[in-house]
């Protein structure tokens, strides 16, 4: 069965086959799946989106891509290759190129070093260069990200909110990497300033060729910014396809629910008739629901949903899903 993604529509710069990472329970009884069997391309110089409630595992496929968490089956190859492979100081040389930025930058910025500090710390740990080289590429990133060098003198309470997300844009900036993940990068941003964030990282992308896996729970985000979308329930995808087909046309319940309660800035072509209140809470990854692990909170969900597991298909151009009814004539989520 071939993966979605799989189909080489591009050049991958990512491929993942099969992922699954667990984590064991506290004490130590049970293994927790957080991701269970995803497979999927990101392709060169695009912007691969992942959406899902808190708890889907969208986080841990971001952290198991840059290699801060290791994969307990299956593989993450970067340019066909596995980097895991490589001796230890060709393995540390390679991670420059795959780089992370978290929702929190209050988190990720000490708080008693300057500003030039922070964005000259990765460049400091990766020994690139003389001093005054490591100091012309950590402005150059602030410089790319609309921040005055002056700026650089000052200490994170000084500055907003939406000033310190470009600082942790910058800092991954200084390595020059091929691929960002961003994980929940503006979910902590007024609304007022996240419009001007997500053109920023659009604008990055045009002039550097950067690949981005942007991770969130807001689908009017995800639809904005990215050029395809996977829908994430319980440690697996239920969608994935081209930006536009996934907003407009879903072919999951799940994700026709996301859409469904989505706030007005959604284009009315890509909001729902009605609201779809999803009943109960996502199951425990301890004990998924067997099948299909959405048909809990399925509102078509049969039989055959809970004896079998839905498998992918294609049903239209770069388009999956997995949904035993999804290609029913009588079936429309949308």
């Amino acid at each position: 069965m071939m993966s979605p993604g799989a189909e080489t529509k591009a050049d991958p710069i990512v491929s993942v086959r099969d992922l699954e990472v667990g984590f064991q329970t506290m004490d130590r009884r049970a293994t927790v799946k957080a991701v269970d069997g995803v497979s999927f391309d990101v392709r060169r110089g695009e912007t691969f989106g992942i959406i899902g409630e808190s708890g889907s595992g969208k986080t841990t496929i971001g952290r198991a891509l840059v290699f801060l968490l290791k994969p307990t089956a299956g593989a993450i190859l970067h340019n066909g290759a596995d980097p895991q492979a490589l001796p230890r100081k060709a393995f540390q040389s390679h991670r420059r190129d795959y780089q992370i930025i978290f929702q929190d930058p209050n988190a990720a910025l000490n708080p008693r070093m300057t500003i030039i500090s922070s964005v000259l710390e990765p460049l400091e740990l990766a020994r690139a260069g003389i001093r005054a080289e490591r100091l012309a590429r950590a402005r150059e990133a602030m410089d790319r990200v609309g921040l005055p060098e002056e700026i650089g003198e000052r200490y994170p309470h000084q500055l907003s909110g939406g000033q310190k997300q470009r600082v942790i844009i910058a800092r991954a900036l200084t390595l020059r990497p091929k691929l960002i993940v961003c994980d929940e990068v503006v979910a902590a941003l007024d609304m007022s300033i996240r419009g001007d964030v997500l053109n920023l990282f659009a604008e990055l992308q045009r002039d550097l060729g950067l690949t981005y896996v942007f991770i969130t729970h807001d689908l009017s985000v995800v639809s904005h910014i990215s050029n395809r979308i996977a829908v994430m329930y319980l440690g697996r995808f239920v969608e994935l396809g081209p930006a536009e087909s996934v907003s407009g046309r879903p072919l999951h319940p799940y994700t026709h629910a996301l859409l469904s309660a989505e706030p007005l800035p959604l284009p009315s072509s890509m909001r729902s008739d009605r609201r779809i209140i999803l009943q109960g809470e996502i199951p425990s990854p301890i004990d998924p629901p067997s099948g299909c692990r959405f048909r809990t909170r399925c509102q078509y969900a049969q039989a055959i949903c809970a004896g079998q597991t839905p498998a992918w298909r294609e049903l239209e151009p770069d388009h999956w899903v997995a949904c035993h009814f999804a290609d029913r004539p009588n079936f429309s989520p949308s």
